[in-house]
């Protein structure tokens, strides 16, 4: 179905630093193996579809998006990246004014769980290109 059913492990040194990525499910279907994953995590990355429609989806009222930002809040995860993923998609692609709307609407919403907008990353991604 192209969608990450169990969680997946990759682990990695730097000089300073022992590090573990952890690819957790998004999918609703497996929301218990996203919280397996997400409550050993110290730092969480969030993707956030920009495609119209899709990010909208994800941020109303019961969106992934935001069962997301809450689970991981809650599970004890303070350090947040935001991935704005499918940006080439946006109209015009690559639209600024796309991203900083998405970036306004999380950064609302992820203050009101507990996290500082002011220190969360957010990154415009594609996997496309």
């Amino acid at each position: 179905r192209g969608i990450t059913i169990d969680i997946a492990l990759w682990k990695f040194e730097t000089a300073r630093y022992y590090v573990t990525i952890i690819d957790a499910p998004g999918h609703r279907d497996f929301i218990k193996n996203m919280i397996t994953g997400t409550s050993q995590a110290d730092c969480a990355v969030l993707i956030v579809a920009a495609g119209t429609g899709e990010f909208e989806a994800g941020i109303s009222k019961n969106g992934q998006t935001r069962e997301h930002a809450l689970l991981a809040f809650t599970l004890g995860v303070r350090q947040l990246i935001v991935g704005v993923n499918k940006i080439d998609s946006s109209e015009p692609p690559y639209s600024e004014s796309r991203y900083e709307e998405i970036k306004k609407e999380v950064s609302s919403y992820i203050k009101k769980i507990g996290y500082n907008p002011a220190a969360v990353a957010f990154v415009p991604i594609s996997g496309w290109h």
